[in-house]
């Protein structure tokens, strides 16, 4: 396994650990920014979810820098981000600080796009996130991470950031996933 692979593995691995951390009951106290209080918590969290994200750009950076882009990791990468953004949407709807039918759309495009994933796996075709996907996860994980942030960079301002960024993030979601069965149409054209 390649380095850019066991950067996206590590990925992978931090989403338990965000998990445990942000659903075990802990409490360490709370900061108190302005009129906003931030959970020590949710800020443990936060910084776990960030690394992670962050990870997204260093495995892509490593794999085309070192000529390094495998079937392997255009079929992890995408999974390593799917699978960070679900928990960490799960557990924004559970500690209620995003509705659960924005998650639903998210969750439900990317089980889609999954889906077609692997019926053009099947038709031996590897399909990389394109500029659209890469600009959703982006734009997801922004999202997530002001949520999780309680907006504080952005509440002495009073602009609700986080949420301005949930809205963004499920119409770059919906726009990236019909642009993925769009190009992918094909493979439902042609089934028998």
């Amino acid at each position: 396994m390649n380095l850019p692979n066991k950067i996206t593995v590590a990925r992978i691995f931090l989403i338990p650990i965000f998990l445990i951390i942000m659903l075990a009951g802990f409490d360490w106290g709370t900061l108190h920014v302005g009129d906003t209080s931030l959970p020590v918590v949710d800020l443990v969290g936060a910084i776990i979810f960030i690394i992670a994200s962050t990870t997204d750009w260093i495995d892509g950076y490593y794999a085309r820098k070192l000529n390094m882009v495998t079937n392997l990791g255009k079929f992890l990468d995408p999974l390593a981000d799917k699978l960070l953004v679900s928990a960490a949407l799960i557990v924004l709807v559970d500690i209620e600080l995003a509705p659960a039918w924005m998650v639903i759309v998210i969750i439900s495009r990317e089980f889609a796009v999954t889906g077609l994933r692997l019926l053009l796996a099947g038709e031996g075709e590897v399909s990389a996130a394109g500029q659209l996907g890469k600009i959703k996860t982006w734009a997801q994980i922004v999202a997530i991470a002001a949520l999780l942030l309680h907006n504080v960079p952005f509440s002495l301002l009073s602009i609700p950031f986080g949420e301005i960024a949930l809205w963004i993030a499920v119409i770059f979601t919906v726009i990236s996933g019909w642009d993925y069965f769009v190009k992918g149409k094909h493979v439902f054209i042609n089934s028998k």
